[in-house]
């Protein structure tokens, strides 16, 4: 096949030869990790690179100038198993200056490429590939949504290749739940540019998770792939930028939405509206007033009393339990921390701290009858958990008795018959009085001998 020119300008910076035809329709977007096999020369038939030598194929990000720039214009239009010829200009390679010593400068390259593979640009949080995207359509500009952004976007799902889900759906980032929105699709949408359109690879982690989706026939730990396109959004305002009046109202807005969300019983939700709320006072100014410094304290706690509340609704209880400290720092003697802190101790079997939290309920407030009931079941599992203790040690020593007592037998039996004879005063039927000498003794006359009565003797000496 001739070589095309594929440079954007049509320059001819960028020649390509194919070689070998590749595999399907797809290409490598920006962004993904791509790996290949090449060998470099120069224009004479010079060598002066080659992962094949080195029996290593190469990996780069593609698109991310990690390479020279006829790399990333010419990798990004291969397909899997493809062999192709980069005929790549100086100024889409080395330029000027080269790259001593072995290649000159303003010199034009030849790379015989291979694609071997390649894969999505990983946006999991944990690194592990459970987010796969790959470029459809590049983006516009240098913004990307924030949290709490409100995103136009179009999508498409697809499990097991058939399409389940088409829509246009409008929402701020970080509350997609509220509309159907997975996780995946959401932590993905951080990383979009205006008008991007990314086909996304999803694993059931950040999916429909161990749940599943009914309404779609979708199992749980399902894989979904999705095609995404950000049709427009709107960046939200970082409370951190607003003076303190601005950032209460904002924080209000957190706390209606996230009472919204709980009384709707969507916990997830609520837990994300009032993290915001604690976030947003983090960096809070020196030079703010008293009278906002007094109100931030007000929703700090509040938020916290409702996070606690949250993590006991969805079985989090070591959250809840830190979320109530938290809210105790604010207000020592808060009667609704020290409640809840009490449950969470007492469902994390730590009895003994949960009785101090409800024994300072009482002190709080004598006719708190909930308290009064809690502390009745705080000592029931501490009785539980010592009567357990208790057995369990007793077991532990029986054990260790019965291991000494075979340990002892083992001893005995490994000892010679005149040792085994003195020690049957302790309960064995070998007195010498009731039986014939051993050898042992008879060789030994001197020996110390028991009598009938149970006394020793020296003989012969």
């Amino acid at each position: 096949m001739a070589a095309v020119d594929i440079s954007p300008k049509k320059d001819g910076g960028v020649l390509k030869e194919i070689i070998k035809e590749g595999i399907g329709e797809e290409t490598p977007a920006a962004g993904c990790k791509v790996r290949v096999h090449y060998t470099g020369t120069l224009m004479d038939g010079t060598k002066f690179d080659s992962s094949k030598d080195r029996n290593e194929p190469f990996e780069f990000d593609l698109g991310k100038k990690s390479v020279i720039k006829a790399w990333d214009i010419g990798v990004a239009t291969m397909k899997r198993g493809e062999v192709a010829i980069l005929t790549c200009a100086p100024d889409y390679a080395y330029r000027a200056a080269g790259s001593p010593p072995r290649i000159p400068p303003n010199a034009t390259l030849k790379f015989e490429i291979e694609m071997i593979d390649w894969k999505g640009a990983d946006l999991s949080p944990d690194g592990d590939g459970s987010i796969e995207k790959f470029q459809i359509v590049t983006g516009t500009g240098h913004l990307t949504p924030n949290d709490g952004a409100l995103v136009d976007v179009h999508l498409v799902g697809k499990y097991d290749g058939k399409v389940f889900d088409e829509r246009d759906v409008q929402f701020n980032l970080g509350e997609g739940e509220d509309v159907g929105i997975i996780d995946g699709i959401e932590i993905a949408l951080k990383s979009f540019k205006m008008g991007e359109k990314s086909r996304l690879k999803i694993k059931g982690k950040h999916a429909f998770k161990d749940v599943g989706e009914t309404k779609f026939s979708i199992p749980p730990n399902a894989d979904l792939e999705y095609v995404v396109e950000l049709k427009n959004f709107e960046k939200a305002s970082e409370s951190w930028t607003m003076p303190g009046p601005e950032r209460i109202k904002q924080v209000i807005l957190f706390k209606e939405k996230g009472t919204s969300y709980f009384k709707e019983g969507k916990f997830g939700l609520a837990i994300k509206m009032y993290n915001k709320i604690v976030t947003a006072f983090e960096d809070s100014r020196d030079d703010e007033d008293g009278e906002v410094e007094a109100e931030a304290k007000d929703l700090r706690l509040s938020a916290y009393l409702n996070l606690a509340l949250c993590y006991l609704k969805t079985n989090k209880n070591t959250e809840a339990r830190n979320a109530c400290t938290e809210a105790l720092a604010l207000s020592p003697d808060n009667e609704k921390a020290l409640f809840r802190r009490g449950q969470a101790n007492l469902v994390l079997s730590a009895p003994e701290l949960a009785q101090q939290d409800f024994e300072a309920v009482l002190r709080v407030n004598p006719k708190n009858t909930a308290a009064t009931s809690q502390l009745l079941a705080c000592k029931k599992l501490h009785k539980e958990q010592l009567a357990k203790e208790k057995q369990i040690y007793a077991n532990m020593f029986d054990k260790f008795a019965l291991r000494d007592k075979q340990k002892e037998e083992e001893q005995l039996r490994g000892q010679p018959d005149v040792m085994r004879g003195v020690l049957g005063e302790w309960g064995q039927e070998e007195r010498p009085g009731g039986r014939d000498p051993t050898a042992f003794e008879k060789e030994n006359p001197n020996i110390l001998m028991l009598n009938a009565n149970g006394t020793g003797e020296f003989k012969n000496m």
